[in-house]
């Protein structure tokens, strides 16, 4: 079967993760994807790596090429008349548009969902930021660690008494995509059956508080905050990462298991042996009572054997438990590699690109990454010329005076 969004068009004129996120997943199932940057200022996760043998390239970046894969690539400087007018004229090719500027920034351009809309009927714009377009946070910048503590989330990753950790990353960047994705497929549907087009306005900020809806409802209801507790969790003991392989020298790794219940724990507390039988631990409150002999016990067994072994011995008894897993081993591990989910491909300027397919497989039209994440205007003429009909002259004075950089 043909690729379901085989007929979208999409103008990207999005950066760093959380827009080009969706443009990527539109592009996996068939959507023809222009994704929009300018080298006069070099695209931030171009900067952010990793880079092949750790030597920076910003046009070999890991994460844009994961950010960006199946994309085309066209220059163009969005500050400039010229290049403002040749975004009004992809707008006229094009069913979506996708941005992550400042709230406010694509009107001062002359590029608002209005006058957009008004060469386009039926336009379907897709704005994420930090807070969203409106209110008086509007104007908050920041990637998505600052979302992350906006949301609530860098208060409650950590340990007890300790500064706060946060989790890994500029969180909210990775969650905000996957709310867009479906709002916009929602439009697009809409779209089809009324003819009307949207102005959807993601806040990673509110994405990102989907995630914490347990501990807000708590809060409303009971009045406490939630706080750190490290790796462990409420209702269940032990719940967190201990150290394996300490016989190992050099080699200190971790695993990472769960006792959901009473019952896992006594098939636990069976393979273990010694303390860990100890009457006190049977029921969770027990466990819970004495939380930090429980996991000494448990460090105490797991430090002694290899993770891989760890691992092997926890499962077999059908209670959770992985090996804590780096890069490499996500490369190796037996599932991801049954599912295909790195590929790569021919990089333009040599060697290969890494990437991950597509979060979703659909039985009957699964995604597919058809080309590696663009060099910077890489496909500025073929755009030009196929998509708008410039012509080679027109084309040349544009670049003459800078507009395709």
């Amino acid at each position: 079967m043909s690729a379901p969004l085989g007929w979208l068009k999409v103008l990207d004129l999005a950066w760093v993760v959380a827009g080009p996120l969706v443009g990527r997943s539109l592009a996996d199932y068939g959507a023809t994807v222009v994704r929009v940057e300018s080298g006069k200022r070099i695209e931030t996760a171009r900067v952010m790596g990793p880079f092949p043998g750790g030597k920076p390239d910003v046009l070999r970046s890991g994460l844009y090429d994961n950010s960006n894969a199946g994309k085309l690539g066209l220059a163009l400087d969005l500050a400039s008349p010229d290049g403002q007018a040749v975004v009004r004229d992809l707008v006229g090719w094009a069913d979506v548009v996708v941005e992550s500027f400042a709230p406010g920034q694509m009107a001062r351009w002359g590029l608002s969902y209005a006058a957009l809309s008004a060469i386009k009927p039926g336009l379907i714009m897709l704005s994420t930021s930090l807070m969203g377009q409106s209110g008086p946070l509007s104007g908050v910048a920041g990637f998505g660690n600052i979302g992350a503590a906006m949301s609530g989330f860098q208060n409650i990753v950590g340990w007890p008494g300790a500064e706060p950790v946060g989790p890994f990353g500029p969180y909210t960047d990775y969650v905000a995509p996957r709310f867009s994705l479906l709002a916009l497929l929602a439009a697009l549907d809409h779209r089809r059956r009324t003819g009307e087009g949207a102005w959807l306005d993601v806040s990673q900020v509110e994405a990102g508080l989907q995630f914490l809806a347990p501990q807000i409802a708590e809060t409303a209801a009971t009045g406490r905050m939630a706080g750190a507790m490290g790796n462990r969790a409420e209702a269940m003991a032990p719940h967190g990462v201990f150290r394996a392989g300490d016989g190992e020298a050099g080699k200190r790794r971790w695993v990472a298991l769960v006792a959901r219940d009473d019952a896992d724990w006594a098939r636990l507390a069976a393979l273990i042996g010694g303390e860990a039988q100890d009457a006190a631990f049977a029921t969770l409150a027990g466990r819970k009572a004495e939380e930090d002999r429980l996991e000494a016990v448990v460090n105490a067994w797991t430090a002694l054997l290899p993770p891989v072994e760890v691992e092997a011995l926890v499962q077999s008894i059908g209670v959770p438990c992985h090996v804590v897993a780096g890069s490499r081993e996500m490369l190796e591990d037996s599932q991801l590699v049954h599912s295909g989910h790195f590929q790569s491909l021919p990089h333009p300027l040599g060697g290969v690109s890494v990437f991950e397919r597509s979060r979703y497989t659909l039985s009957e039209t699964p995604g597919e990454v058809r080309r590696p994440a663009p060099v910077i205007g890489g496909d500025t003429d073929a755009v030009l010329a196929d998509f708008l009909g410039y012509t080679p002259e027109r084309i040349a004075a544009l670049r003459r005076a800078g507009v395709l950089e």
